[in-house]
Order: structure tokens, then sequence, then C-alpha cells
């Protein structure tokens, strides 16, 4: 029997296990199996050698439920109080959808435009590095972001230009 047999085969009856296992909590009990699996997966040699490959993912299951536990007992939750949490992170919505907007700007471009916008600005290439990647010219480079940077601020409006009218390159990180 495959491992993917066995999975559509015991899948349901093994998930009531985890299920009663985690005390009916569905998401433990989900990580249960899912842990499970993982295991017998990686030794499915063994298991499937042991001649019930069920029971031996159900022993798997139950080991897995009394770590779970154990770790709970030894590290407890507790509460945090007020000066327990470190600075608040702030939010990072705008950047997010900054950058998604960027990332379908950039979709909706020529191919050839998005690739040297991507090198120039992402990458940090040179024109003439550019040019050498792409078997052309400084100058079809040049052009093409132009063109490119021209369909960004179009599709943008002044907020693609940050202040002083150029678009700073950027490091990767």
């Amino acid at each position: 029997m495959s491992f993917e047999e066995f999975v559509r085969g015991c899948s349901p009856r093994l998930f009531r296990t985890a299920l009663l296992l985690a005390g009916r909590d569905r998401a433990a009990a989900e990580d249960l199996l899912q842990l499970a699996l993982e295991r017998a997966y990686r030794h499915w040699g063994r298991v499937c050698r042991s001649g019930d490959p069920e029971r031996y993912v159900r022993r798997i299951l139950a080991n897995a439920a009394n770590d779970r536990w154990r770790r709970a007992v030894r590290r407890p939750e507790r509460p945090l109080g007020p000066g327990d949490c470190g600075p608040v992170a702030q939010d990072q919505a705008d950047v997010v959808a900054e950058r998604d907007f960027l990332i379908r700007a950039l979709a909706g471009l020529p191919p050839r435009q998005r690739t040297v916008l991507v090198l120039r600005y992402y990458n940090d290439l040179s024109e003439a590095e550019i040019a050498g990647v792409l078997g052309c010219s400084a100058g079809t480079v040049k052009s093409q972001a132009s063109r490119g940077l021209a369909r960004l601020r179009e599709v943008a409006g002044s907020s693609a230009e940050p202040a002083g009218g150029q678009m700073r390159r950027r490091s990767p990180c």
C-alpha cells in the first residue's frame, strides 16, 4: 500500500482519534495528525513492515499528544501583564498595499520593460550590466527603462514619484 492510499483511507479515522486526544480542539487535532503523518511518511518502509500501519500511526498520534501535554506542563501559558509586552510593531498595511500595487503595476508592463526595471531598481545593476545580461545596447536599456517608468507613473499618477521627481534605486533588502 502506498502512503497516499493509506492517507486517503485512514485520515478520517485518524483525525477523529486526534480530535479526541486534543480535547476536541480542532486546530490542535489537525496539527497532531499532520505531525503523525509526517513522521509516518519519513519512516514509511518501517511502518508498512509493522503489518498494521494504522495502528502504528495511532501510536505516533498518542505519543505526539503526550509530548504536547508535557510541553504545556513544563512551559505553561501565562497571561501577559501591562509591562510584559515589548515595543508594539507599527502597522505595515500601507507598506504592504504599496508593494502590492507596485507588483501589479510591474506585471502590467511589457516583459522587456519589466525586466529592465527589475534588474535596474531591484537588483541594482547598471545600464551596461543590464545590456550585457539582455544582449542589447545600453541605449535600448535606457529607452526601455524610460518607457517603463513613464508607464508606471501613468498608472500610479503622481504617487509613484518620490519627492524630487526621480525614482530612487533601492537595495534588495
